[in-house]
């Protein structure tokens, strides 16, 4: 067997036919329901307690930070009504000391005082009069604090709009006094020992303001559906039926919401769909990289389809080729058959030796490549892996199992959102009036809106075109439901998202 048919047997086991995008679907809409009842189920369904989405017309101006990993982000972000927005920020790196603190207070009150530094530098005629009305003894109301979204990118168990209590650190953090506190108060508390005009009147998600970001910029009157992260990271969070979230009212510490809406906003955390691998397809490469990762046996789904994984599937398939002694992968009997006139070499210090060796790039790089002979694959073969003078059927080869690995992960993507549409019957409610028969055009009203963010979704070749492909596919959508699927890319769910989150917060509290 030659090379290419080699490597078309292995693409082959990454292979997702639409009988099995639609047992997907099924088994994530099984999961979604069961994550509404109760807590602990493979799709946690967290409530978010934001019970409304923009709609473009917000006005007015709020503070966003976003405590995500290293760095902490302070934005002011002032929403023009027209669904556009100016954005103002700064950024600043975590001290190594602060993030292994021995106590909350040391953290937390070196992030109010950031917050401190961008008010004076940004807004600091709102800030003087702040202080001028303290002095002078003025009863201080809710319309003299900015209202601030809180970002805060690690596990809570989220009980209110402005409530949530940290069950662990990540990313290289390890303050212990914090674990089992409420992260709003902390911030709360140093903001207050500041004396600063600032309210903290969300716990955000970054998926949640992904949703929130797309719904405000969205172009046309549907509000959007599905905030979706396809990145380094996967997860979506959308709106919900309030009535299907039965485990609200079983849960004693759950805080207030507005109910007028009839809706609440779900951070489904999907990247542990299907952790018990009931229908996720499961090749000896993905059961590999399970075993060798640091959280063996969860985020099952986000192994098969985030950009942090994809380069790793793609590593261990090379290496396996390379390692079979039938497969010809990067060998040559001689300089006579590699149309390089020399010999392929793998160096001995190759990444693709070495665990995460190769990143999600490559994979964009290489599915794209249009070039004669695949000289950019090439290319990027001998730069990145240190592969040197591979023939073209060798880049072939690894296009034709790159294309297989990124498709899957895309066909996977259309699952999570396919499930959604169905389970919220957004494509059911007034269906028969869909399209305009007259020119195949969707009537604005009956869009689905769709915000994506992530690597994968605005940079991967044809990602969008895969998704797509397997919607039309699906039992409950098929060709004329995918026609009103829009798919908006959203930025800056940290920031923006936030900011607008906040802004429904004051609205609850009639500001």
């Amino acid at each position: 067997m030659g090379l290419i048919e080699d490597a078309k047997r292995v693409a082959a086991d990454f292979e997702y036919p639409p009988d099995e995008v639609n047992r997907g679907v099924k088994a994530f809409i099984r999961q979604m329901d069961e994550g509404l009842q109760e807590n602990g189920k493979s799709l946690h369904q967290i409530p978010t307690y934001v019970t409304a989405v923009p709609n473009g017309t917000e006005k007015g101006v709020y503070l966003a930070v976003d405590l995500g990993g290293t760095n902490f982000r302070v934005c002011s972000i002032k929403l023009n009504g027209d669904t556009t927005f100016s954005l103002t920020q700064s950024k600043v790196a975590i001290p190594r000391e602060l993030m292994v603190a021995k106590t909350s207070q040391e953290l937390f009150s070196f992030l109010a005082k950031q917050i401190e530094s961008f008010l004076k530098t940004h807004h600091n005629e709102h800030f003087e009069e702040h202080h001028e009305r303290r002095k002078a003894g003025e009863a201080m109301t809710e319309e003299h604090f900015f209202q601030l979204g809180f970002t805060f990118s690690f596990p809570v168990h989220q009980i209110g709009l402005n409530r949530g209590h940290l069950i662990r650190w990540t990313k290289g953090f390890d303050i212990k006094d914090t674990i089992g506190k409420d992260v709003c108060a902390l911030l709360q508390s140093e903001i207050d020992a500041l004396h600063l005009p600032v309210k903290v009147a969300a716990l955000v998600n970054d998926t949640v303001g992904t949703l929130m970001a797309r719904s405000y910029t969205s172009p046309g009157k549907t509000g959007t559906l599905l905030g979706a992260i396809f990145g380094t990271g996967t997860n979506g969070a959308y709106v919900e039926k309030l009535e299907k979230v039965t485990k609200l009212r079983k849960e004693k510490e759950s805080g207030d919401y507005d109910a007028s809406t009839g809706n609440m906003i779900i951070n489904s955390e999907w990247g542990s769909f299907d952790n018990e691998l009931s229908v996720l397809p499961n090749t000896e490469y993905d059961k590999a990289l399970d075993k060798g990762s640091n959280n063996v046996g969860v985020h099952l789904f986000e192994k098969r389809v985030s950009g942090m994984f994809l380069g790793e599937i793609l590593r261990r398939v090379i290496l396996g080729m390379v390692n079979n002694g039938k497969t010809q992968l990067f060998k040559d009997e001689s300089s006579g058959t590699n149309d390089m006139h020399s010999t392929t070499t793998i160096a001995d210090d190759s990444p693709l030796y070495k665990q995460w060796g190769i990143d999600t790039s490559f994979l964009s790089v290489a599915h794209e490549d249009q070039s004669a002979g695949f000289r950019i694959t090439r290319q990027a073969l001998s730069r990145e892996l240190g592969i040197d003078a591979a023939s073209a059927e060798d880049a072939e080869a690894v296009k034709i199992l790159v294309e297989a690995i990124g498709k899957r992960s895309a066909r996977l993507s259309a699952v999570a959102i396919g499930a959604v549409i169905i389970s919220t019957g957004n494509l059911t409610l007034t269906a028969g009036n869909a399209v305009d028969d007259k020119d195949q055009q969707v009537l604005e009203e009956e869009v689905v809106d769709i915000g994506v963010d992530g690597s994968l979704v605005e940079y991967y070749p044809g990602f969008e075109d895969y998704i797509r492909e397997a919607l039309r596919e699906i039992e409950g959508i098929g060709a004329k439901g995918e026609k009103r699927i829009r798919i908006g890319i959203a930025k800056d769910g940290s920031g923006v998202g936030a900011a607008l989150i906040a802004l429904v917060a004051a609205r609850k509290e009639g500001l």
